[in-house]
């Protein structure tokens, strides 16, 4: 009787475990990037990756401690769950279909500080490669800038639809530094 008592409590804990670690991976993909609180932007992407990753471990988790969890239908839809995490995610990644302009960049923002990061801390011997580097650093800081700028520009302004429109609120021209910080606009 009392191993029945405690079964939907283990699967509960089962979830809880299983949300704590996708919270905990969503903020821990943030880590590496060149500048973690300037480039903490929401990314979509990001938490598509997650939903991918949390299928996994429900699958993985599962299948390694059947023992704990003995309901059959129970663990065949917990299964079910993570099979449709993982294919859910792997959808919206690869359509994505959720992302419009605003949140491309906000998501971009991040990838381009990871590029800055590896390209600035690799240990780069070769005098080509670290021209490349270089070149990266430069054009990634230059990007997010122009980034934050419309993502502002958009949000008060609204979106350019024509090449009038264009003309009349062009990106202001910014200079990626291959030893300045990313200025952050929002401030």
């Amino acid at each position: 009787m009392e191993n029945n008592e405690k079964k939907p409590n283990n699967y509960l804990k089962f979830f809880a475990m299983i949300g704590t670690s996708m919270v905990a991976m969503f903020f821990l993909m943030y880590t590496h990037s060149y500048q973690i609180i300037d480039h903490f932007w929401y990314s979509e992407t990001r938490f598509f990756m997650t939903l991918i990753m949390g299928g996994s471990m429900v699958i993985i988790m599962l299948l390694y401690m059947l023992q704990m969890y003995k309901d059959r239908n129970k663990n065949i839809s917990i299964f079910a769950l993570g099979i449709l995490l993982i294919v859910g995610g792997i959808w919206l990644v690869r359509s994505q279909v959720t992302v419009s302009g605003v949140d491309y960049m906000e998501g971009m923002i991040p990838h381009h500080s990871i590029a800055i990061l590896t390209s600035e801390r690799s240990k780069i011997k070769d005098v080509r490669v670290r021209k490349i580097a270089d070149e990266i650093i430069k054009a990634q800081r230059r990007e997010i800038m122009e980034m934050q700028w419309l993502i502002n520009d958009i949000k008060e302004n609204g979106i350019v639809e024509t090449e009038e429109e264009r003309k009349n609120r062009p990106i202001p021209k910014f200079e990626g530094s291959l030893t300045e910080e990313t200025k952050n606009l929002n401030d």
